[in-house]
């Protein structure tokens, strides 16, 4: 009996001594196996994870390219940028670190309030900036006294300078910090990098991505807290493009000098090729205020400011065309055979359409006139009379020929594509029939007719070659020859003869404006926009001119022009908001800049001689 439980406990005892035996073998293999395969299977994986935690790939930003005008000076560039960053860990109390250091540079409450924001964020070893774009004597003075202000560390970086200042702002652009919604809508990498700075308006915006260039990068050796022990190498990042621009920094300079004190816009084109010579929009702005930090002082100062620096009135202003568009009605009315150049019609000084009376702007008329002449005196009634003829219709088809009614597709955000009226139009937006009376309003390019200053140079430009020419900034040697108008060499003539008569005849509206240099003779045509009318209740009350209005309701002053009247190689428009009569305001401006322009022209004067100047007197020619 006993023996048999003896057996008994020792087949039991035997049996757990297997399952026990193999249950360790079982996780011995478990663990041989999963070593194996963390240690020689994944050996890779893992070697490249460690690698990972003990070393950082950082991105490196590239130099920015620089925007230059079409001989070679600087619009945009890069310059030293002495700045001041905080290592909270280094310093006990960073309020008094910062305190001391106020005692040698400036520092504002927005800055004390942001680094102390940081600080609260950010890891102690992480460098805040605290101020940049010192000049450098303060960079030497803090790095004199740096001893005494923990924590303190200088810097040498690059920032974005613009050496012309408000004179280009409108063109050239801006670069500004990098918003949520750039992040969201750009996956370049180079947009996290603390600190950097796209295009924000003008050329700078257009072509940023150009100009960004292609980002370095550094390997460096960090601890498990992400402090960096050392660099192990490092690969500079590709610069950004130039871009070249058709501009001349020269004239450009002029035309600002010649705008000074108004709300104007300016802008020349060559006639061939439509390069922009100069887009002149006054007043304007610091582009590096919005690069170094914006203060609320100046912005409230900008947007308050009744005179807009910050719209690009150039591209982006639209007003009446006034009697610049007359070229335009002229033209559509010979190209239809409606009327021939010798057309006459008599002005007593109003055409009468039903119970209705419009005016001319010379009250006791100007009698009989062909169409030359019509051009010449600015007859309203003529182009009453043609316009009458030929409907709205054949009006906006040769006014979008003539580049107006639709963006010009320039290099340039913010351009607006101004407003040629139709019958269709009208209807949809306002929800009543066409009058004819419009029609005559039209012809005299007032009513709803809008254009911007661009589309008036490229009008006339076209004009002037008879090439369906388009405005562009950025020079490309490559760029195709601009394509025929298709309008015939007898009517742009007839035309034409009528510009030069404005200028150069007995009895032009801006004769008192004419370019006496032989050879350097301009044709042009005035132009006065209406704002508002003068009431029956203001003439009682004595206001009967228009510089008894508030400067606001004033009319507006325009003048396009072509020069030299025999070789035509520049087009030009001015604008004058408020600025009263083409004639007295805007035509002189535009006789000089023209001369200006023909006395800068690089064939009569080589290229490097006039850079040469520009560098002397430190950019552009004062004229």
């Amino acid at each position: 009996m006993i023996e048999r439980q003896d057996n008994s406990r020792m087949k039991t005892f035997t049996r757990r001594s297997l399952m026990l035996a193999g249950g360790k073998v079982a996780l011995m293999s478990a663990l041989v196996g999963r070593l194996y395969y963390l240690q020689v299977l994944q050996s890779n994986e893992f070697t490249m994870m460690a690698e990972e935690n003990r070393i950082s790939l950082r991105l490196l930003a590239p130099p920015r390219g620089r925007i230059l005008d079409r001989f070679g000076a600087e619009l945009a560039t890069n310059r030293q940028n002495f700045r001041v960053v905080l290592i909270p860990e280094q310093t006990r109390d960073v309020g008094d670190t910062l305190q001391r250091l106020g005692q040698f540079v400036r520092i504002d409450e927005h800055d004390v309030e942001r680094v102390l924001r940081e600080v609260k964020r950010k890891r102690g070893f992480v460098p805040i900036p605290v101020v940049e774009n010192l000049s450098w004597e303060e960079f030497a003075s803090v790095n004199v006294r740096s001893p005494d202000l923990p924590g303190i560390q200088l810097e040498v970086g690059w920032t974005r300078d613009y050496p012309f200042g408000e004179m280009l702002a409108h063109t050239v652009g801006y670069v500004a910090s990098v918003s949520e919604r750039d992040l969201q809508e750009d996956n370049d990498s180079l947009l996290e990098l603390p600190g950097y700075r796209i295009g924000k308006s003008g050329i700078e915006k257009t072509y940023d991505k150009l100009l960004r260039g292609k980002a370095g990068n550094s390997r460096v050796e960090v601890n498990a807290f992400g402090r960096v022990i050392r660099e192990i190498s490092r690969v500079d990042g590709q610069p950004g493009r130039d871009v070249v621009l058709s501009l001349d920094v020269a004239l450009q300079e002029y035309a600002m000098h010649r705008l000074d004190g108004e709300s104007a816009a300016v802008v020349v084109v060559d006639v061939h090729t439509g390069e922009v010579l100069s887009l002149a929009s006054n007043p304007g702005f610091d582009p590096s205020a919005f690069n170094i930090g914006l203060s609320n002082k100046y912005w409230q100062s900008l947007i308050g400011n009744k005179l807009k620096p910050l719209t690009n009135k150039a591209v982006a202003g639209v007003y009446p065309p006034g009697s610049t568009f007359k070229m335009v009605v002229a033209l559509a009315a010979l190209e239809s055979g409606a009327v021939g150049p010798g057309h006459t019609v008599y002005c007593p000084g109003h055409m009468q359409l039903g119970n209705h009376r419009f005016h001319c702007w010379k009250r006791g008329g100007h009698g009989t006139l062909d169409m030359a002449s019509s051009l010449e005196q600015s007859c309203d009634v003529y182009f009453y009379d043609i316009a009458k003829r030929i409907g709205i219709e054949r009006i906006a088809e040769m006014a979008s020929r003539f580049g107006m009614g639709h963006e010009l597709g320039i290099d340039l955000a913010g351009e607006r594509s101004g407003l040629v009226p139709t019958k269709e139009w009208k209807q949809a937006v306002q929800g009543v029939a066409w009058q004819k009376g419009e029609t005559l309003i039209a012809g005299i390019g007032q009513g709803f007719m809008l254009a911007t200053p661009l589309q008036l140079a490229i009008m006339t430009a076209r004009i002037a070659s008879g090439l369906a020419v388009t405005p562009t900034l950025a020079r490309r040697h490559d760029a195709p020859v601009a394509p025929s108008l298709g309008i015939s060499h007898a009517s742009l003539s007839v035309v034409r003869e009528g510009m030069n008569r404005v200028i150069n005849g007995k009895r032009g509206t801006a004769r008192g404006a004419r370019i006496k240099e032989e050879g350097w003779e301009m044709a042009g045509k005035t132009g006065t926009a209406q704002v508002r009318r003068i009431s029956k209740a203001e003439r009682a009350r004595g206001v009967r001119k228009n510089e008894d209005k508030p400067w606001e309701e004033r009319d507006h002053a325009l003048f396009v022009a072509f020069a030299p009247v025999n070789e035509p190689r520049y087009a030009i428009s001015v604008i004058v908001e408020h600025g009263g009569g083409g004639s007295a305001v805007a035509a002189p401006i535009a006789r000089d800049i023209l001369i200006e322009a023909q006395r800068l022209d690089p064939l009569g004067r080589p290229g490097r001689e006039r850079f040469a100047d520009l560098a002397a007197d430190g950019g552009g020619s004062g004229g």
